[in-house]
C-alpha cells in the first residue's frame, strides 16, 4: 500500500440469506452472492489487501477475530484494523492488553491488531503495518485455495 492509493471497496462479498436483511439501497461496485459464512470469509481472505473492523456486531466481531487468529497462524500477513469510532472498541482491545497481562496473547501477537479513531489515521497506521509478530506456522505452509473447502464443495484452482 501506498500513501497516494485511492483506497476503494470492489465488492461486496455476502451469502445469500442475507441479502434482503443486509442490501437496502444501492451498493457501490459488484456485489457477489456466494452460499455461505465459509465462502464469504475464504474469498475475502484471498482477494483483500487488508480488514477493517468498524464499529459492529457480532458478526462483526466474529470475522475480526478469526481474521486476527489466522494472521497469528501465518495463513496471512495482512493488516487487521480497527476503526475505533467514539472509543466503540476500547474494551475489546483492553481485553487483547489483558489477554497478554495474563499470558493467552504473546506481546508481538497483540501488535497483530492496528486501531484508530478516525478513518485517515488508521489508513496511515495500516499502510506502515509490518508483521512482527512470530508466527504459530510458515506462511507458506499455508494453502489459501483450501480454506473454502468445505463438505459438498470443490474449490477451483
Amino acid at each position: 500500500m501506498k500513501n497516494n492509493v485511492l483506497y476503494s471497496i470492489h465488492s461486496l462479498i455476502i451469502p445469500k440469506a442475507l441479502m434482503p436483511h443486509e442490501i437496502s439501497g444501492e451498493t457501490v461496485g459488484e456485489v457477489r452472492i456466494v452460499s455461505d459464512m465459509h465462502e464469504r470469509k475464504a474469498a475475502m481472505a484471498q482477494e483483500a489487501d487488508a480488514f477493517i473492523a468498524l464499529p459492529g456486531g457480532y458478526g462483526t466481531m466474529e470475522e475480526l477475530l478469526e481474521m486476527i487468529t489466522w494472521a497469528q497462524l501465518g495463513i496471512h500477513k495482512k493488516p487487521v484494523g480497527l476503526l475505533n469510532v467514539d472509543g466503540y472498541y476500547n474494551f475489546l482491545l483492553a481485553l487483547f492488553d489483558n489477554g497478554v497481562e495474563e499470558g493467552f496473547i504473546k506481546p508481538g501477537a497483540r501488535n497483530i491488531v492496528v486501531s484508530a479513531s478516525s478513518a485517515k489515521e488508521l489508513m496511515m497506521e495500516m499502510e506502515h503495518y509490518s508483521p512482527s509478530h512470530e508466527h504459530v506456522a510458515p506462511h507458506e505452509s499455508w494453502q489459501m485455495k483450501q480454506l473454502g473447502n468445505y463438505p459438498g464443495q470443490e474449490n477451483a484452482e
